[in-house]
């Protein structure tokens, strides 16, 4: 995957200079530094970036100058990746499940921050970190509402195990902190009320204070056409049940946004190979490039056709069946994706809100996979 140097206006002039063969994943860093201000003056908290989202330099970079000053690592390399970007941010370890390698080299990196959701990790914790100037954050689970896809299916316990867990993390001379995930793109913010209360719930349980209560990703991000998600909305409501349900002991609030964060930094250019008989779009990019996420949250709808001069294609909307350009039958579009029906072979879609997991999950498989990056001074317009 390279990296254009030069930046360009909006991603219909680069479709009209290099009408390219292959995808092209156009960055735009005022974009991203709006959303990560706009996060950094609206979350009442610290705001951490969930890294695995999208782990490319750039993005850490310009983060950092936009005011981040956390991120949420899953793994050794992204705890080196922050550590050579960005040394003096703070390291939130906050995959729950970790060899007793991977402690080690977080130790040895200097993490202070970790999290857990089971009494065997627990005690790996115990036996591996040191307990000076470190926090232990336990992830607890409730039944999902309002998202794309439940997190509690893989991670966290349940409230009355993790008021055990947190008991035990204090006796051991952590500090002692809640964390969950509310799931993927969830809209609901009352997804966010409901855990925090029973965070409450958890440290009386508990008899121990929490110092941080981390209310996890799941912001969503803009992939519908229409408003945009009302972020303000979730950041207000996570305020106000925080102090409603602590009081006096309120935890200080920690977020760890990723698609939310960097969705709409990058925009899609990707070719039409292929109509079929007018019924079947083939593009040059699917789900085992940088659409995987497609089929598991659903299309993205914030689509333009454009010919090859750049100019937008206009004719009535047609649903079509959409493919990537693999010999896979899986390598498809949810349902039908509606595009205009003057759409010819040669044209370029461009595709809004695709910061987050495109370019970290995009493959080789079959030969294609082939992405460059270009920087962009707008994604619209």
């Amino acid at each position: 995957m390279g990296l254009s140097k030069t930046i360009w206006a909006q991603p219909s002039e680069i479709i009209r200079h290099k009408r390219p063969e292959n995808p092209v994943l156009v960055f735009s860093p005022a974009a991203l530094q709006a959303s990560a201000r706009r996060f950094v003056k609206g979350f009442p908290g610290l705001v951490t970036f969930a890294v695995k989202s999208n782990p490319e330099e750039m993005v850490i970079q310009n983060l950092v100058a936009a005011g981040i000053r956390g991120f949420d690592v899953a793994s050794p390399f992204e705890i080196d990746l922050v550590r050579r970007l960005a040394p003096g941010a703070a390291l939130h370890y906050h995959n729950p499940v970790r060899a007793r390698a991977e402690i080690a080299h977080a130790v040895k990196a200097g993490v202070k921050s970790w999290s857990v959701d089971s009494r065997s990790e627990l005690e790996k914790l115990i036996e591996m970190v040191p307990a000076e100037g470190c926090e232990i954050s336990v992830r607890f689970k409730l039944p999902v509402a309002g998202a794309a896809y439940d997190f509690g299916a893989k991670f966290g316990a349940s409230a009355e195990l993790a008021a055990v867990l947190l008991r035990r993390v204090a006796e051991a001379g952590f500090t002692p902190s809640l964390t969950f995930h509310p799931g993927t793109q969830c809209t609901d913010p009352e997804a966010w009320g409901a855990y925090i209360r029973t965070a409450a719930q958890i440290c009386a349980e508990a008899g121990v204070t929490a110092a941080r209560l981390n209310v996890g990703g799941g912001f969503p991000s803009h992939r519908r056409a229409g408003a945009a998600p009302a972020l303000e909305e979730i950041f207000a409501l996570i305020d106000r049940v925080a102090t409603e349900a602590f009081g006096a002991a309120r935890p200080q609030l920690v977020c760890e946004p990723g698609r939310g964060l960097v969705g709409d930094a990058f925009a899609l250019v990707t070719r039409v190979k292929a109509l079929r008989d007018e019924s079947h779009v083939f593009l040059n990019d699917g789900v085992y490039g940088t659409l995987a996420e497609m089929p598991l949250i659903g299309a993205i709808d914030r689509i333009e056709a454009v010919s090859p001069e750049g100019i937008a294609r206009t004719g009535a909307p047609v649903g079509r069946v959409v493919f990537g350009p693999t010999c896979d039958s899986v390598d498809r579009m949810p349902g039908e994706v509606a595009l205009p029906g003057d759409l010819a072979e040669g044209d370029f879609l461009v595709i809004q809100g695709m910061g987050a997991y495109s370019a970290a999950t995009n493959t080789r498989f079959n030969g294609f996979g082939s992405l460059e990056i270009m920087t962009a001074l707008a994604l619209k317009g």
